[in-house]
């Protein structure tokens, strides 16, 4: 019979080859510019005195998650208890899963990772946005081994549209719900307002994140004046952290596209006190058939995510830009666009900018680290894709 290869054991085999020997379609990361991205973060962060917890959903990466703790990140943000687990088995103690887990099974996995990253010193904490869901979290963590604690943040929509409760005395119930019982701990407010981050206009984000701003502080308010603390209130992505960090409101910032930062964070305006993170995130891909009206590379949308956009070739010369557009499942379209733009011979090899990171990371099992550049450099590092197909 027949064995699969190592795919694992192969990619590590290609440390210190050279960028051109890469076989394609693959996912490829530029350390030099993730590297610089960062420091860029961090400094941001030390900047405004805010903490920062980067979002692993978009890496699903324990050694990246280390690595962004290791520069100042207080830990990292997760949307699913298998995410959650992943990255507890890769090393990360902190860990908060910034979603409503519902289901008793799930519940149960809950109790059972916050107790093991309490043994190790860590923490694990959660969101909530009902009474029916603190009720079933706290009926988990009481029936779980051992005294561990979780932490609870009541999630408030402040634009989204999607979960929390509305800002405001609909909060207060729920945070003093968390508060009874002893096993759960009252962390603050979970307000993320992911509808701003893709708004293209610098002036529109700024708007919204100043409606978000108001809701949280509004939230914040009416709590304390029932008598709780509100220890923190986290939120913020990639589009939209200039304001939240400045707002007062904010003490802690998600933001994790930056790591990456696709096509479609790309597209927005930029503000003037963004810090000036870089792509690092590439799909390369091989021309493997040409025409006369187009060539056909063999990076389809098995290999990077089409749901933010299509991607776009990158390092190109000035007037020689190519079109990506969809071929299918294993091919891509390419298009000469531009004034002094043709099409590229088979077998070049070129370089994709995906227009949504996360999903993209998550069709790939690795992601192979270049250190050097893209042009020239050479493989340093295979990172494994832990959390991939953690949808649970």
């Amino acid at each position: 019979m027949k064995t699969m290869p190592d795919t694992a054991a192969a990619l590590h085999a290609t440390i210190g080859q050279r960028v051109d020997l890469i076989d394609t379609p693959a996912a490829v990361v530029d350390l030099d510019a993730l590297e610089r991205n960062i420091q860029r973060m961090a400094e941001f962060a030390r900047k405004h005195q805010v903490r920062w917890r980067p979002h692993a959903k978009m890496h699903k990466c324990a050694e990246l998650a280390l690595q962004l703790q290791q520069a100042g990140a207080t830990g990292a943000c997760v949307q699913k208890v298998s995410e959650a687990e992943a990255l507890a088995a890769g090393g990360v103690a902190d860990l908060y899963i910034s979603n409503e887990v519902i289901a008793p099974a799930k519940l149960l996995r809950v109790a059972r990772l916050a107790q093991q990253l309490a043994a190790r010193g860590g923490r694990l904490a959660i969101a909530v946005d009902s009474a029916e869901g603190i009720a079933r979290l706290a009926e988990a963590m009481d029936g779980a081994a051992g005294d561990a604690v979780i932490d609870v943040f009541v999630e408030i929509d402040v634009g989204q549209g999607r979960c929390g409760v509305p800002p405001g005395e609909a909060a207060v119930p729920l945070a003093q719900a968390v508060a009874r019982h002893a096993r759960l701990r009252f962390a603050g407010l979970h307000a993320y307002q992911g509808h701003a981050q893709h708004l293209r206009g610098a002036a529109a984000r700024r708007d919204a994140i100043a409606a978000a701003v108001a809701a949280a502080r509004t939230t914040r308010s009416a709590i304390e004046s029932a008598g709780l603390a509100v220890p923190l209130v986290t939120g913020a992505g990639t589009g939209t952290l200039v304001h939240e960090a400045a707002s007062g409101v904010y003490g802690e910032l998600q933001a994790g596209s930056f790591l990456f930062m696709d096509a479609d964070y790309a597209a927005n305006e930029r503000e003037p006190a963004q810090p000036a993170f870089e792509h690092a995130l590439f799909i390369k891909t091989q021309v493997i058939s040409c025409r006369d009206t187009h060539a056909v590379c063999d990076a389809g949308h098995k290999s990077h995510a089409i749901d933010s956009g299509l991607p776009q070739v990158a390092f190109l010369p000035p007037g020689r830009a190519l079109r990506y557009a969809n071929g299918g499942d294993e091919h891509g379209l390419l298009f000469a666009d531009g004034d002094r733009a043709r099409l590229p011979a088979i077998g070049r090899m070129l370089w994709l900018v995906p227009g949504h990171c996360d999903p993209t990371v998550n069709l790939h099992g690795h992601l192979i680290g270049v250190r050097g550049g893209l042009a020239h450099g050479v493989v340093e590092r295979i990172l494994r894709v832990d959390a991939r197909g953690a949808v649970t």
